[in-house]
């Protein structure tokens, strides 16, 4: 009898033993699931502030609300073709400066800004940190880069948020919209012929033209600039029932998000500026006037003109040597 309560105790004790184990088991494995939860919640949370980070910060100016910029010196209307495209634009941008009184360890800095922004002049920039007080390291800096930058965590980089000046269609109109300075002063083309009026506006500036008719002429123009080796080129394409512009091309033309001083007498609006002695163009004109007031008819003949004609003392003749002609519409 005492043989076998010994042996009902003994299996007890290994039930409970069995028991036990299970049950480390089941905490083990519990405490393995609640880590790998914590650690994908830390990672999700992470992504999320970062996401709600970019968020707020590319609506922290937003154009569409153009009436609460017009107090800021850098602001301007946009301008558009007749088409609602962007040919000029205000955009919230961000430059990166550096307080070099702020900087610790200027080894490291440099290592780090050469890892992100490889093609700069690593020269010039340890020299503007040890003889400036602050400069500018980055103008207009993208999404990525800004990212990279600021994770660098180094007090002496200083992002500042404004608005600058930038057109879309780069060269396209540069010579019809012109250019601004630093200033935001507008210096040629519709920047500075309506200054005022893109600096008070609220809203965009429309105008006549067709950016893709424009993108075709200029095309064209380039094309026969190379053919017959010239120096420029001007085309203007106009609505004949209303007058309005449809396309108006000068070349040699410019970027003019370059913000670029531009001296050479080459790169002038040849169609706004250019002096030309027409010739056979007005031909054109005084045959259309002729045709509109109903002075002559397409078979219309002019007999017996005289050879030449002379005009301020000079004489005026046909090159063929003919006394008739004949308008054959």
């Amino acid at each position: 009898m005492n043989n076998k309560n010994l042996k009902i105790l003994l299996e007890e004790s290994q039930n409970d033993f069995k028991y036990q184990k299970i049950k480390s088991n089941l905490n083990i494995t519990f405490n393995r699931i609640s880590f790998i939860f914590f650690i994908f919640f830390i990672i999700f949370t992470v992504y999320s502030i970062h996401l709600i980070h970019l968020g707020s910060r590319n609506q922290n100016v937003k154009i569409e609300d153009k009436s609460k910029f017009i107090s800021d010196n850098l602001y301007r209307a946009d301008i558009v073709d007749r088409n609602g495209h962007y040919l000029s634009k205000t955009v919230s941008s961000i430059d990166i400066g550096i307080s070099t009184a702020k900087v610790i360890d200027k080894k490291k800095l440099l290592i780090n800004l050469k890892y992100i922004f490889p093609n700069k002049d690593y020269k010039k920039i340890k020299s503007k940190l040890e003889n400036k007080k602050f400069f500018y390291f980055e103008k207009k800096i993208s999404d990525e880069n800004y990212e990279k930058i600021m994770r660098l965590g180094d007090q002496s980089i200083q992002p500042e948020e404004r608005l600058t000046r930038i057109y879309p269609e780069k060269n396209l109109f540069s010579h019809i919209i012109g250019q601004i300075d630093s200033d935001n002063n507008g210096i040629s083309g519709l920047e500075k012929s309506l200054d005022n009026v893109l600096k008070n506006s609220s809203k965009s500036i429309k105008l006549t033209v067709d950016k893709d008719i424009q993108f075709l002429i200029r095309d064209e123009l380039i094309k026969f600039n190379e053919v017959f080796k010239t120096k420029g080129s001007a085309a203007v394409l106009m609505d004949v029932n209303n007058g309005e512009i449809l396309s108006l091309v000068s070349l040699p033309d410019f970027d003019p998000n370059k913000r670029k001083r531009i001296t050479d007498v080459n790169f002038i609006n040849r169609v706004t500026k250019g002096v030309y002695e027409f010739g056979s163009v007005f031909k054109t004109f005084t045959l259309a006037a002729a045709f509109d007031q109903k002075i002559i008819e397409p078979q219309t003949k002019f007999l017996d003109l005289p050879k030449s004609i002379t005009c301020a003392g000079f004489p005026i003749r046909e090159y063929d040597e003919k006394n008739t002609v004949r308008f054959d519409c």
